[in-house]
């Protein structure tokens, strides 16, 4: 089969390799396309590495046909997606959905499922309609989504909207505003040119934060909660260490939460993506929710796609097509 390795100097190079073999409670997938996530970029450049057991090639996203059964599917991987075939416990599958061509689908499950994960499991995003059992008819719950143009970024802000809430967010450039408001967001601003802690602020703050930015930005966010509010941590891009005014959050009895979808075991997987299928693919389907793709890029050219990532600007996801 054709895969992307990682060389010593951290070059993404196409080889022939062969194809992986399955274990206990391991299908076979052949696979159509593969999505893109700033994981790859930072597995690549050496620090990010796959978990014990997990294929060292980068992706951790595919979509493509079970070999067993020839269904439609995506699958939610600890790696080894670029490439024309994975091998991946069944656990970790879903059927495709049908709203989605095979090839957009590629760039779905990881967004959905990290997103889901993290604004629903880990940080409370109500998923029923307010006030649906007759009783009054709570306030929207306040969503901030940092790095509104990006893979996760354009997705959230389509989801939390679904659901009912208002969503806030963050993004690079003047022209990205026009863009994530039409996404549903209520408010957006410039991070590079707004005091974005006196405008959420102003806003009325958050209860929900979603964050990539790690260390950094860890003190800021807290300001940014409401009363009872979830700082919910997804990535470091800032880096990993970071100031926090513990009087401030215990003032205002929040809860800061990191996780990672990447290295938790297949069982605990299946039930994000169980919990990501129920709500998310109806929302697919009705039309709540589109994934904007910013490129597609064949298999050999996935150096290209990882600096389309790291220069940054780009609205939604990049995705390999790896099936000729």
């Amino acid at each position: 089969m054709r895969a992307i390795t990682i060389t010593d100097d951290h070059r993404l190079e196409l080889a022939d390799l062969p194809e992986p073999e399955t274990g206990e409670g391991e299908i076979l997938v052949d696979v159509v396309a593969a999505g893109v996530n700033r994981a790859d970029v930072v597995q690549a450049a050496g620090h990010y590495p796959p978990p014990p057991g997990a294929s060292e090639l980068p992706g951790l996203e595919v979509s493509g046909h079970r070999r067993d059964t020839g269904e439609a599917v995506v699958a939610l991987l600890a790696g080894g997606g670029y490439a024309e075939v994975v091998a991946v416990p069944e656990a970790q599958v879903l059927p495709a959905p049908p709203a989605l061509s095979l090839a957009e689908a590629g760039g779905i499950i990881e967004v959905a499922a990290t997103v889901v994960s993290n604004l629903v499991i880990e940080g409370g995003l109500r998923t029923e309609p307010a006030g649906g059992d007759g009783g009054a008819a709570p306030e929207p719950q306040t969503v901030l989504i940092h790095g509104g143009t990006g893979g996760i970024g354009t997705f959230a802000i389509q989801f939390a909207s679904a659901l009912g809430a208002r969503v806030l967010t963050t993004v690079g450039s003047d022209e990205a505003i026009d863009e994530v408001r039409r996404l549903g967001a209520a408010e957006a601003w410039n991070r590079r040119t707004t005091d974005v802690v006196a405008a959420v602020r102003e806003a009325g703050g958050a209860d929900i934060i979603l964050d990539i930015v790690g260390g950094p930005a860890l003190g800021d966010n807290v300001t940014m909660l409401c009363e009872f509010g979830r700082l919910v941590i997804i990535g470091t891009l800032g880096g990993s260490t970071g100031e926090l005014d513990v009087g401030a959050l215990m003032g205002k009895r929040a809860r800061v939460i990191g996780t990672t979808v990447r290295s938790r075991e297949p069982h605990d997987k299946q039930r994000i993506l169980e919990r990501t299928a129920e709500l998310v693919w109806p929302l697919i389907e009705n039309g709540e929710i589109t994934l904007p793709v910013h490129a597609r890029v064949p298999l050999a050219d996935a150096a290209r796609a990882h600096e389309m990532l790291r220069a940054g600007g780009h609205l939604g996801k990049v995705i390999l097509d790896v099936a000729e």
